[in-house]
């Protein structure tokens, strides 16, 4: 049930027309008949010669609101007309103390100029003379010249408030053969508009907040009095009791209290009053409503293993699948795992979570395994409890076979104890996981999961032996009780990787998104996509020494979304203050785990912060063949900032993009949204977070966001590869280095042959010798000439 109908369903039982129920299961029926109600007027049309005049009540009775509801109402009605110049014809008279014609019959030629018409149309305000509208669509309504045979319909939107005189106008206009429906708006006087309405009352009105409803019974009315033909085929008209309520003031004798009156001479003069108070109260009117009903395809149940049936219209239609049923569009068996992953389940067992709840956790699994597994399933699990100590119940591997590892969950004894999770995190990333050889010399090297369910808090401290296990790149994922969303967000490091319930007898509704987050773990990072990525952090005291441990953890925890190695990511970290740092370059460590330490080994540098200058120390030192950056292989930097001394960065994080690697900045705290754009260059590449605690929920975010940008092509030549000034020219799938001075493929080591070619340059010393100035040669050739001058010529 979509979230307009739901809504559309609570009004209809609060204070409009319902359907009259005795039990719990005629209600369920009911409600399933008014959704198949709704539908039908969603899909009732009326394409026929005729003229239809809105009469809106726009009175003070009916406030702003009610008029907007009723106008909605005429909007959602002409979307079911054919109307035109030559079909169906739309005008509107607006009424509060005096009438006036809005749109005439006459004034438009498309549906489309219509609607823009009607929206035009303001809430005004007055008394309610309904008398003097219904006489004023008498005179003015129909002209137009269109032939007299042509049905009229008068639908007329008010609360039934009126306060002149309105049963002979309305009667006169009837009798005119006009056909006339009443709409109730707000609160209706329902009294007065079935007076008003041609008979019999039950078919010509209805309730304008209940558009679909509304929508239905009108055109089933025109179509039962041969005006237009709107029922679907397939679908038929059926009647039923009904009620129609409404909010209504009532006066109430509370007592009589002494009052005084005046006075007789000396004496006062009292006498009993009586004391009346005014509520409101709800009056309900029985009546039949006459309603068209379309066979819907859910009444064939096609949805299997308890699926709901959700209806799209007449032949459409969609389960919500029960957890393990998904897959299939008929809810038919099974979730599979798709992905290669090693997991290790790690159970609360603790005396506070209570038998109960320990039976809940095991009856979750087993659902879960009999869901997602399958005698080829890749995944390897294994099984742990922990109270006061952790014990392996199931090594990973042990149990290939479904069934067995199913018994093994069904053979799990509630141990009892203190939840100490801490204990149990550290105990489970040193023993719980072992790697078996798949050749001789060739580890298991598959990605590592603890997927700990848990109810209780944990008695010892969880981040540390948290932090230890992502560490040892173990991925983490949590399944605890809302309330519990700061502890278990802290042990996972990553909120997506955070699965909540409210209740631990709904927990199998957490089976496919369980599922979803383990296999989300082999999918990590850029699936293969060589990358070279560089970190930029603030590590100024604008940062402070406290929020840059957040900045660490960070990077930490995103890097292991990468496959760190030589032939797919490289990951370089530069930090800044005023001056900025390389930590460690891109070719430095081949390995996740060895750039988790070195991140946690970074230095706080304190001082102020220039961005521009970190960037520029990227483009010129980080970025380069020398530094392990690769040609042919896309490159991105990540700048982390909370917006102090960015000042400087536009220039020089232009001169990277322009280089071909791409820029992405994470703004923290209140930094206007066109300073990051300026580093950045794009929106696209742009995220900010409120506070450093915050940084966790953008990891995923980040991933997704240089991964897909990472796919673009690459210009080999674009950072220039080639050292010492050397010119990179690009070949067909290659490129070769313009060296001077220089040879090597990447002009690296000085050249020493001397030069073929009188255009080469030459040395830098003799070019400076040449540039001395004519005054300085002609008095070294005096000194020369000098020296080598006889004595007698001296003479």
């Amino acid at each position: 049930m979509s979230s307009s109908n739901r809504l559309h369903l609570l009004l209809m039982f609060l204070f409009g027309q319902v359907w009259s129920i005795s039990s719990v299961q005629e209600m369920q029926t009911d409600l399933e008949t008014i959704m198949k109600i709704n539908a039908a007027g969603e899909m009732m049309q009326c394409s026929t010669a005729m003229d239809i005049l809105f009469v809106m009540d726009s009175s003070y009775s009916v406030g702003k609101g009610g008029f907007e509801r009723s106008l909605h109402y005429v909007l959602k009605l002409c979307e079911a007309l054919d109307v035109s110049t030559v079909k169906v014809r739309v005008g509107v008279i607006l009424f509060g103390s005096t009438p006036k014609l809005e749109i005439s019959l006459d004034s438009y030629k498309s549906k489309e100029e219509l609607k823009k018409k009607m929206k035009k149309i303001h809430y005004r305000g007055g008394s309610t003379q309904t008398g003097l509208a219904l006489k004023f669509v008498l005179r003015k309504g129909f002209s137009g010249g269109r032939n007299s045979t042509v049905p009229r319909v008068v639908i007329l939107l008010s609360d039934g408030k009126s306060q002149g005189a309105v049963q002979l106008a309305a009667s006169e206009l009837k009798l005119s053969g006009v056909t006339l429906f009443g709409v109730g708006v707000r609160y209706p006087r329902w009294e007065e508009l079935r007076k008003l309405a041609s008979s019999p009352s039950d078919s010509y009105v209805f309730f304008a907040e209940h558009f679909s409803d509304a929508v239905n019974g009108l055109f089933t009315t025109l179509t039962t009095s041969s005006v237009c033909t709107a029922v679907p085929s397939g679908c038929k008209v059926e009647s039923y009791p009904c009620v129609q309520k409404t909010l209504e003031t009532v006066k109430e004798l509370q007592g009589n209290f002494m009052c005084w009156k005046g006075s007789k001479g000396y004496l006062p003069y009292t006498s009993l009053c009586p004391h009346y108070r005014y509520n409101k109260v709800y009056r309900q009117h029985p009546v039949v409503c006459h309603r068209t009903i379309c066979p819907e395809p859910c009444d064939s149940q096609p949805c299997q293993n308890g699926g709901t049936c959700i209806s799209e219209g007449l032949e459409k239609y969609r389960c919500e699948c029960p957890a393990g049923y998904g897959s299939d569009p008929n809810c038919a068996p099974i979730l599979s795992f798709d992905c290669s992953v090693d997991v290790l389940f790690l159970l609360e067992g603790s005396s506070k979570l209570t038998l109960e709840g320990f039976l809940h956790f095991k009856s979750f699994l087993k659902r879960f395994m009999q869901a997602v597994l399958s005698s080829d399933t890749p995944v390897k699990m294994g099984l742990s409890q922990y109270g006061n100590d952790v014990k392996i119940e199931a090594k990973i591997g042990d149990h290939r076979d479904p069934v067995k590892l199913i018994q093994a969950v069904e053979g799990l004894e509630y141990r009892g104890g203190q939840a100490k999770a801490g204990n149990a995190l550290h105990y489970v990333t040193r023993h719980g996981f072992q790697s078996t050889p798949v050749f001789a010399d060739i580890q298991d090297d598959l990605p590592r999961v603890v997927v700990l369910l848990t109810g209780t808090p944990s008695v010892d401290p969880v981040i540390e032996p948290a932090k230890y296990a992502r560490d040892r790149e173990i991925f983490i994922i949590g399944v605890a009780p809302e309330e519990m969303r700061a502890e278990i967000n802290n042990i996972t490091g990553n909120p997506q990787r955070t699965i909540k319930y409210q209740s631990p007898d709904r927990l199998s509704a957490k089976i496919p998104e369980l599922r979803a987050k383990i296999c989300s773990v082999d999918n990590q990072g850029c699936l293969g996509q060589a990358l070279d990525l560089v970190f930029v952090l603030d590590a100024s005291s604008g940062v402070g020494k406290d929020n840059f441990v957040h900045l660490q953890d960070f990077v930490r925890s995103t890097s292991v979304q990468f496959d760190i190695n030589r032939d797919v990511a490289q990951m370089g970290l530069v930090v800044y203050g005023r001056r900025p740092v390389t930590v460690f370059d891109l070719d430095k460590y081949d390995s996740g785990s060895a750039v988790l330490k070195a991140v946690g080994d970074a230095a706080f540098l304190g001082g102020k912060a220039s961005t521009g200058s970190a960037l520029l120390h990227v483009l010129s030192q980080s970025l380069t063949v020398g530094k392990g950056a690769r040609p042919g292989v896309n490159k991105a930097v990540v700048v982390l900032t909370d917006g102090t001394g960015v000042e400087d960065a536009a220039v020089p994080a232009q001169k990277i993009r322009d280089s071909g690697v791409s820029v992405f900045v994470i703004g923290i705290g209140d930094i206007h949204q066109e300073v990051l754009f300026r580093i950045v260059g794009s929106e696209d590449h742009m995220i900010s977070v409120p506070s450093y605690d915050a940084l966790k929920y953008s990891e995923d975010v980040l991933v997704q966001m240089v991964c897909s940008d990472v796919k673009k092509p690459v210009n080999l030549c674009s950072p220039n590869p080639c050292m010492n000034d050397g010119i990179c020219v690009l070949l067909k799938g290659s490129y070769r280095c313009e060296c001077h001075g220089r040879k090597g493929p990447h002009c690296e080591t000085r050249s020493r042959e001397k030069p073929s070619r009188g255009d080469l340059p030459k040395p830098a010393g003799l070019r400076r010798r040449q540039q001395k100035s004519e005054k300085e040669l002609l008095q070294r050739y005096r000194e020369h000439r000098g020296r080598h001058v006889s004595p007698t010529q001296h003479r």
